[in-house]
């Protein structure tokens, strides 16, 4: 007898699922339907600043596969169709057509959230007015540049500084604009400590781009034709023909929500270890939609990565198909970067550390890309967290130029392996001077870290 699966959503995790489900099970054993609100499939949304700031040329460099594509493959995809409503009792979507309004029931034996998440747009006046415009799709980021391609000025605020806000603020940099970044945190990109987002504020307006915080966005101004052409906060206001929001995101959860599935702290979906949704062994969710174990504080967290996003739908795919594979956790790696600074971290910041009762110790170091009597040796600085006493890693954060960013990786292995810093120290990392100073800044970090470790081991016996 035939199975269906129905998924909702069909980019990173939905796609994922679907294709891997199909590998395992041919079309006579298993129906696989996806809807979609959209018009794109499987698309990288972590590209969309790039391409509107031109480093990526076309909006199909970023689709990494079509429609007609996993069609071919037997799944039954339906672009412009949105589920607006879950049956759990009895097993069924509702579906609507976005372009013709008709409605139907579609029954399921299994069914995949991977509806995503939704940019936050705070209820402010002037918040949908033409020229503000959000980056979360394929079709917000062409909305964006054919507004940029239409608009004469050359003035643009974007609203938030996180991974998203940096971003686009180096896109527009790219594309000639005068841009402005308000954001109501003491520092650019809140997912640092604040020491480390000074360094970011600092690179930044050295680029040119003027750096607003601690300033709370009360309304969008608007003009006569109903356009954007300010920022106001309470104490100034920044003129604009463009506004960027970067403020953030949120799972889009109300599907689950309604149909009264399981929500973490951060409106979440919750799942166990299969990806399946908690108490419905034929339900699974995954990617931006769903919360995660922090490996390193054992906590739950809402990280919107397309990474994990991918890795969900290999193993919602995996269980769905009859075999089965687990996602245990992350250790909350990212990177990113504006213009030509880098910017990336791993494990808990300061905040996060005090939240879930641990002490630690910390160290700030300054170093290197490569030998300093190498051509092109770029400055580094390297922050690591260590818990008290037993050494163990529980963070690093770097900010620097060209090869500072993708060293975290070093950082983010040894947080999964529970390694101590001391551990660190010995780690046979390669080197030579184009690549690294013979003690790689990661390891500098460590190597300090241990003489702080030490020093509070002894005042405390």
């Amino acid at each position: 007898m035939t199975e269906r699966v129905v998924i909702i959503g069909a980019d990173a995790t939905g796609m994922a699922a679907a294709s891997q489900a199909r590998r395992l099970r041919n079309a006579a054993e298993l129906e696989i339907v996806v809807f979609e609100r959209g018009h794109f499939t499987s698309y990288s949304a972590c590209g969309i600043p790039y391409w509107v700031g031109g480093h990526v040329d076309s909006r199909d460099d970023l689709i990494a596969r079509t429609p007609e594509e996993h069609r071919a493959r037997d799944i039954d995809l339906r672009l412009r169709t949105e589920v607006a409503e879950i049956d759990i009792d009895g097993r069924r979507v509702r579906a609507r057509d976005l372009e013709t309004g008709d409605e139907s029931w579609w029954d399921y034996d299994k069914l995949v959230f991977g509806t995503g998440a939704t940019p936050i747009r705070p209820p402010l006046p002037g918040i949908d007015a033409a020229g503000v415009h959000g980056v979360q799709t394929l079709d917000d980021g062409q909305a964006l540049i054919d507004s940029l391609n239409s608009i004469p000025g050359r003035r643009a605020v974007v609203v938030g500084a996180g991974y998203i806000g940096v971003e686009m603020a180096e896109a527009l940099i790219n594309r000639g604009y005068e841009v402005t970044m308000v954001t109501r945190s003491p520092q650019p990109m809140s997912t640092l400590d604040p020491d480390m987002g000074e360094l970011i504020r600092k690179a930044m307006e050295g680029m040119g781009i003027q750096v607003v915080t601690d300033a709370e966005v009360t309304a969008i101004r608007t003009g006569a034709d109903g356009r954007a052409n300010a920022v106001a906060t309470a104490d100034a206001e920044y003129p604009a023909d463009i506004v960027v929001l970067g403020i953030g995101v949120r799972p889009a959860t109300e599907l689950a929500r309604a149909a009264g599935l399981p929500l973490g702290p951060h409106d979440g979906l919750l799942t166990d270890l299969a990806m399946r949704v908690r108490g419905h062994e034929n339900i699974w969710a995954g990617g931006d939609c769903v919360e995660v174990l922090d490996l390193v504080s054992g906590s739950l967290r809402h990280i919107p990565l397309g990474t994990h996003a991918n890795k969900h739908g290999q193993i919602i795919g995996s269980g769905v198909g009859g075999d089965y594979a687990t996602f245990p956790g992350v250790v909350g790696t990212a990177v990113s970067k504006v213009c030509d600074l880098e910017v990336a971290r791993t494990g808990l910041l300061e905040q996060d550390a005090r939240a879930v009762g641990l002490q630690y110790v910390t160290v700030v170091i300054e170093s290197t890309s490569r030998s300093g009597y190498y051509p092109g040796a770029a400055p580094m600085a390297v922050k690591m967290l260590a818990e008290r006493r037993s050494g163990r890693l529980l963070g690093v954060q770097i900010v620097g130029r060209e090869g500072a960013g993708k060293r975290i990786d070093v950082a983010a292995v040894a947080l999964t392996a529970r390694m101590t810093v001391e551990q660190m120290v010995a780690l046979d990392l390669g080197y030579a001077p184009p690549f690294s100073p013979v003690w790689d800044p990661v390891l500098v970090a460590a190597r300090k870290a241990v003489g702080v470790v030490r020093r509070d081991q002894r005042t405390t016996e």
